[in-house]
């Protein structure tokens, strides 16, 4: 038996959930305070996925808040479904909760989404959509105690049906994250318990009936690595998809944890694949089915096309309103926050995605930063003013620069590495450590160090993970080329002795 530690969409991209047209898979994260939301990708095995745009581009769609306040509200738990010739993404947007879930739909999920409708008096999270065979279409969602659900018209937004809690869940924390399907003779509710973090994981119930009563499946969770030694922790919030052939797939979240006890995780919760048989109408999780390698994740962009890759997100704010890319000649940044500024303003950045990685930026005009942050109280950064070039470090009411380097012309590009924490068995260590310099000659120049436990969400706190970007200090900035590249971890150290026991 293998053991799949390879996340097929790796980096900050949770709470997935899946669709099959024919031959071809669509998948949707969410996205929280990033713009644009909700990254789309596509796939035809579940494996290799690429990511073929973001559903909400548009400031009509949906809106994101900057600064502290902002961190980890925004855009939670979509769901895609296929219906009727049309693809439908619900969501929530906790900046507009109160308004209901938001509801929009596509011909082309690659396409342009149309303008949301809301779900007026359906207040909650975690929204999902289903058709019974009538037509009629099912709006279930997580509110605080249990799986809420209504009947609603999907173009328009309205219920047609007072709102009624469903089911409980079987006892845990936090039951979200609802997911309905059809098969044979009953309907599934899958659902997220036990809290997005070491407890999580995913129950199951059925039902003659879309709304219930509901009957638990008798070996919940049907996922869950709590209080195990798996590489991958927090593992839930799973949506289930039938493949050409019959059989059944599911896609979830999960962790990978690393460092001293109790360990950190960096790049936020990503999204696995499992198998998923059938038996005695139950569905039984197969964790080994797929063979998962590491997925691509090195790109270069040198901004010549007319118009940002998919990758690239912002903090509360719209990228395209600072960010203008112009064909050989870079992109041009409008100025960001001040150089004593500690929240972004205009910070253009891109998922980490990988446990080792180093990211170069070439800022040839302005002066500028290169940053990786959780949030704007957990970041650091390689900042230039002129030629001086700081090593700089955030973390809650800390703000330090941790050293200088003088005579660094705007040729020598701005540079970043995480070099993953191999060490099993040391006491002292962070999933990685966070290298801030700049490149001479090809070569990385390191300034200074930093834990990586300080730009973990076990310090943050939150439901995103690390973001590596760019932004102008004070003054408009010019960036010709951007790379990111996974490292080698490396070789790991020789474990230590571990202690003798203290127990009598």
């Amino acid at each position: 038996m293998t053991t799949n530690i390879n996340p097929v969409i790796p980096g900050f991209h949770p709470d997935p959930s899946v669709c099959r047209v024919g031959e071809d898979y669509y998948l949707v994260n969410s996205s929280f305070e990033y713009f644009p939301g909700v990254p789309i990708f596509h796939s035809r095995d579940l494996v290799r996925w690429e990511q073929i745009g973001n559903v909400l581009d548009r400031p009509s769609q949906f809106t994101v808040r900057p600064g502290r306040e902002g961190a980890s509200a925004g855009i939670y738990a979509p769901t895609i479904r296929y219906h009727d010739g049309e693809f439908w993404m619900v969501t929530t947007n906790r900046e507009d909760v109160m308004k209901g879930h938001l509801i929009v739909r596509a011909s082309d999920p690659a396409g342009e989404w149309s303008e949301p409708v809301y779900t007026t008096g359906a207040i909650g999270i975690d929204p999902d959509l289903a058709w019974d065979e009538t037509g009629t279409c099912y709006l279930t969602w997580a509110f605080p105690g249990g799986i809420h659900q209504a009947t609603v018209d999907p173009a328009t937004g309205k219920l047609l049906c007072e709102p009624r809690l469903v089911w409980s869940g079987t006892g845990l924390a936090h039951v979200e994250g609802p997911h309905l399907y059809r098969r044979g003779a009953y309907w599934y509710l899958l659902v997220a318990e036990g809290g997005t973090g070491p407890g999580h994981g995913v129950t199951v119930a059925r039902s003659d009936s879309p709304s219930g009563p509901w009957e638990p499946h008798p070996a919940n969770p049907v996922l869950s690595h709590r209080s195990s030694p798996h590489p991958v922790q927090n593992t839930g919030h799973g949506d289930l998809v039938e493949l050409p052939d019959g059989t059944w797939a599911m896609v979830h979240l999960g962790v990978r944890p690393r460092g001293s006890f109790p360990e950190s995780h960096v790049n936020g919760r990503e999204t696995f694949l499992t198998g998923v048989d059938w038996v005695d109408d139950w569905p039984l999780i197969v964790e080994d089915r797929y063979d998962v390698p590491q997925a691509p994740t090195a790109f270069t962009d040198d901004f010549d096309a007319e118009r940002l890759h998919p990758r690239w997100i912002a903090p509360g704010a719209d990228p395209r309103s600072f960010a203008v890319p112009t064909p050989g000649a870079g992109l041009r940044l409008s100025a960001g926050r001040t150089p004593e500024g500690r929240e972004a303003e205009r910070l253009l950045a891109v998922r980490a995605r990988d446990s080792s990685w180093t990211a170069t930026a070439t800022l040839p005009q302005g002066d500028a930063a290169l940053v990786v942050r959780i949030d704007d109280a957990h970041w650091a950064a390689v900042e230039r003013q002129g030629t001086t070039v700081s090593a700089r470090a955030v973390v809650g009411p800390f703000d330090q620069v941790l050293a200088t380097a003088e005579g660094i012309t705007a040729d020598h590009p701005l540079a970043l590495r995480a070099v993953a924490n191999t060490q099993q068995y040391s006491f002292a260590k962070g999933p990685d450590d966070i290298h801030l310099g700049y490149l001479a000659d090809g070569e990385f120049q390191a300034l200074a160090a930093i834990d990586g436990r300080y730009l973990s969400t076990e310090v943050a706190g939150g439901f995103t993970g690390r973001v590596i970007g760019v932004e102008g200090l004070g003054t408009d900035a010019l960036v010709t080329r951007f790379t990111y590249a996974p490292d080698p971890d490396p070789v790991p150290a020789t474990p230590m002795a571990m202690p003798p026991s203290t127990d009598s």
